[in-house]
């Protein structure tokens, strides 16, 4: 399995004609073909919708180059769902029986994967709608299940049913009960992992997101995308891989922890979040999440619209937003990263808790605080997400088998989750009350401080 994953790729469309298909250049994989069936999909305007979507919300704000969109990474994961498709069928294909079917269903789940996402990265579905539609299971995958009918139905796309079903099947993948079959089930692993976590969506996201915000990447996808191999109809990896599998989830919690989560871009998306709620009556942003038709018309535009709403219903909305843009942010305090031994029975901390345990004579309400409860992990909360993953020795080896990270070293890390809460003060003139109050929470909590910087005033006394 020497042959590169260019080359295989190359090959399904020396076949079947590139005069046929459309190519892009995309910065991160060069030359992307794109067959007749996954362009009638992508030039709806549901699909162009994704270019209205930063892939990674507000971060942009802190890192300038992060200004890519959902539209470009549905474009790398179909490029590489269908290289994946075609590295194995290459070597396993009359084995497995892949046929032209089953590589057009892998490709058009990987391209269709995020039509249903929301505005700003992961902030609507998680921070804005849980506070607006109390118990609301909403998620971007159903949407897009829902949003790939839509456009079928709109725009008269020809698709044999079943493999429009299938396509769903593979986005919703992650959640097993999605399934309705396991037949050739290694294909609905390809684009979303629900069994190991290893998909071709993460090797764009993390390839893409670390070039566009100017980091290093030391995880190279192509070694696990040129080796891998079906065994009993699972997707498995050579053992002397194993590290490089590590790095891929490793590289995923860096990026959470140095750009996702970053200090400054969570006290941005408090801001916006706040910003929605406020706006979210008058413009009936939540409304429209239920029915593709009105969804697809919802994108990060929306910070524009309130800017430039002249409404007074919409005032405190846009002065909040123009407090964005005025960097006029909501002030970091301090963080506390929760001990292992409490985070089994942690419960989110809130802008009430800090409240309470201000000093007796203090005067800070619930509306000055701003609380950030950020989890990190490998995907599989405090498990290591490697323990379901099977190796194999060699090809000439038919046995698969699991890896114990101590077998590999003794120095991988024998935990897998950070809990790290960041609290904030809306005002700059309450940032030393705030972070007092925190203070006192964790005194009060964990009997000690857990906090990462003193608080203002002992700041001031060192000088």
């Amino acid at each position: 399995m020497g042959a590169s994953m260019n080359e295989e790729s190359s090959s399904f469309y020396t076949w079947h004609g590139r005069r046929l298909s459309k190519h892009v250049h995309d910065n991160v994989h060069g030359n992307i073909y794109l067959d007749p069936l996954s362009l009638k999909f992508i030039d709806t305007e549901q699909f162009q919708r994704l270019r209205d979507l930063k892939q990674l919300g507000l971060s942009h704000l802190i890192y300038p180059g992060a200004v890519h969109s959902r539209f470009e990474h549905s474009l790398g994961v179909y490029w590489l769902a269908g290289a994946a498709v075609n590295t194995i069928k290459a070597y396993q294909g009359s084995e497995l029986d892949i046929d032209h079917s089953d590589l057009q269903t892998v490709k058009l789940a990987g391209l269709l994967h995020d039509v249903g996402h929301g505005p700003f990265s992961h902030l609507f579905e998680h921070e804005f709608l849980p506070r607006v539609l109390k118990g609301s299971r909403w998620s971007h995958e159903d949407m897009s299940a829902k949003m790939i009918d839509y456009i079928v139905d709109e725009h008269n796309i020809e698709i044999d049913s079943e493999n429009l079903k299938r396509v769903k099947e593979m986005i919703l993948a992650s959640n097993a009960s999605h399934k309705s079959t396991k037949e050739k089930q290694f294909l609905y692993d390809i684009v979303a992992n629900g069994r190991t976590g290893i998909d071709v969506d993460k090797f764009d996201y993390i390839t893409r997101d670390s070039r566009a915000c100017g980091l290093g990447c030391n995880f190279q996808f192509e070694r696990l995308m040129e080796t891998m191999r079906v065994m009993g109809d699972e997707i498995c990896y050579r053992a002397k891989d194993y590290l490089t599998i590590h790095k891929l989830f490793t590289t995923r919690a860096d990026l959470h922890r140095t750009v996702y989560t970053h200090a400054k871009v969570k006290a941005i998306e408090l801001m916006v979040v706040d910003a929605l709620l406020e706006a979210n009556n008058c413009l009936g942003i939540s409304s429209s999440i239920q029915e593709p038709e009105d969804y697809w018309k919802l994108d990060d535009s929306i910070i524009k619209t309130i800017l430039t709403d002249p409404r007074q219903e919409l005032k405190e909305a846009r002065d909040l937003i123009l407090r964005v843009k005025r960097r006029d942010i909501y002030q970091f305090c301090n963080e506390i990263s929760i001990p292992k031994d409490k985070l089994e029975h942690f419960k989110d901390i809130t802008p009430q808790d800090i409240v309470c345990s201000q000093k007796a004579d203090g005067t800070l309400k619930e509306e000055d605080v701003a609380v950030c409860n950020v989890k990190i992990d490998l995907t599989r909360g405090k498990n290591n997400p490697l323990e379901r993953i099977n190796f194999f020795k060699d090809y000439d080896c038919n046995e698969k088998f699991p890896v114990r990270d101590e077998c590999i070293s003794q120095m991988l890390p024998t935990f897998n989750q950070d809990k790290i809460v960041r609290v904030y003060s809306k005002k700059p003139e309450l940032v030393e009350a705030v972070s007092d109050a925190f203070e006192n929470y964790q005194l009060k909590t964990f009997g000690m401080k857990a906090q990462v910087h003193a608080t203002p005033e002992k700041k001031k006394r060192r000088r």
